[in-house]
């Protein structure tokens, strides 16, 4: 009765470590995708923000000129909108892999512990038979 005890305490003991080990991993990858979610929808903030105003700005041109002079503000406008996104996608890239790397940490760990412990037990099996 003991044996299996044993064998239950061993299993309950797994069990804890995998679910604290999962919950780890999932607050991990949430934090990331709340800071990418934010990052993103600052950067769509800002480009609206700087469509609209250009648009604002095309909206009050009456004549030609107007449309002439305004031409190069509207091409610098989508290229600061184009940039934007692109450093902000970068950013979540480089945000996605250094969380990728902490779960890599934490998975590396647990591997680690998981063969200590299979050491230890292969070990311990070793010293009985040798005894008996």
């Amino acid at each position: 009765m003991t044996q299996y005890t044993q064998y239950n305490e061993q299993i309950a003991a797994a069990t804890r470590q995998l679910a604290d080990t999962a919950a780890q991993v999932n607050q991990l990858a949430l934090q990331n995708a709340e800071k990418v979610f934010a990052l993103q929808m600052g950067i769509l903030e800002e480009n609206t923000n700087a469509a609209f105003a250009f648009l604002g700005e095309l909206a009050q041109v009456r004549d030609a000129d107007g449309y002439k002079s305004l031409w190069p503000k509207g091409v610098q406008v989508a290229r600061e909108n184009v940039e934007r996104s692109i450093n902000a996608g970068q950013e979540a890239f480089a945000t996605s892999l250094k969380t990728g790397e902490a779960i890599g940490q934490i998975a590396k760990g647990q591997i680690e512990a998981a063969t200590a412990q299979a050491q230890g037990a292969a070990d311990k099996a070793t010293r009985t038979a040798r005894k008996a």
